[in-house]
């Protein structure tokens, strides 16, 4: 198969040569009912779902033609132990003060806690068989979890990302891969934040110095770069 590059700002993505499923992984981070659905965390908030919502049909549509070439496909959870033994006790004290304790009650069972209705993936981006799930309690997951471990293991150099929200999770992970070495690439449309400010502010940060965490593309141009081998 043939890949091209991906036209993105502040430069051709990736740095290094054309596409490779083999050595790209694309993120799907956070999308659970608890960050987009009704009745969840950013919901209980008061937030507009409509704004962490908005990349759910461009994320569909780039999930399906990165699994049709094969390319890995990494899924993340937000969420805590039922007993929050690994929640830190500031996280905590600040969901309450906001409306929205983690464990409380909710109309998707118990906020932000793993095996809870809202903790689960919604059903328009849901894992297949064999697709990689990391499950962390934090907003990051290269210091928590073995993301890391795993995607060296499998030959993984380079990181395309979608998710939510774009200025705290996607933006906490994107920051950490970056560190570590890799080529990374934020689909704008693939993603959205509770506000959009901050959305916006997020892009502008990544783009900074040159490409100081990676590129930005809209989601069109990455599936441009695939077009030959689709």
């Amino acid at each position: 198969m043939t890949f091209g590059k991906v036209q993105a700002d502040p430069y051709v993505w990736p740095f290094d040569g054309p596409v490779d499923p083999k050595r790209t992984a694309l993120l799907c981070i956070d999308w659970q009912i608890d960050f987009c659905g009704p009745g969840g965390y950013v919901d209980t908030m008061g937030y507009d779902l409509s704004l962490t919502r908005a990349g759910i049909e461009p994320t569909q549509k780039v999930l399906d033609a990165w699994r049709s070439v094969g390319g890995t496909v990494v899924h993340t959870r937000e969420g805590h132990k039922p007993d929050l033994s690994d929640c830190p006790p500031n996280k905590l004290w600040r969901s309450k003060q906001i409306g929205a304790g983690i464990g409380d009650a909710g109309p998707c069972g118990r906020i932000l806690i793993r095996g809870e209705a809202g903790w689960d993936i919604i059903d328009e981006l849901k894992p297949t068989e064999g697709e990689m799930v990391v499950d962390k309690p934090t907003k990051g997951a290269f210091t928590t979890t073995d993301i890391d471990l795993v995607l060296r293991n499998r030959g993984i150099t380079h990181l395309v990302f979608t998710g939510i929200t774009t200025d705290v999770c996607v933006h906490t992970i994107m920051r950490e891969a970056n560190d570590l070495g890799y080529e990374c690439l934020l689909l704008e449309d693939c993603t959205g934040a509770t506000d959009y400010g901050n959305y916006l502010a997020a892009l502008n940060m990544i783009k900074m110095q040159g490409g100081v965490f990676g590129s930005v593309a809209p989601s069109d141009h990455f599936l441009a770069a695939l077009d030959a081998a689709l």
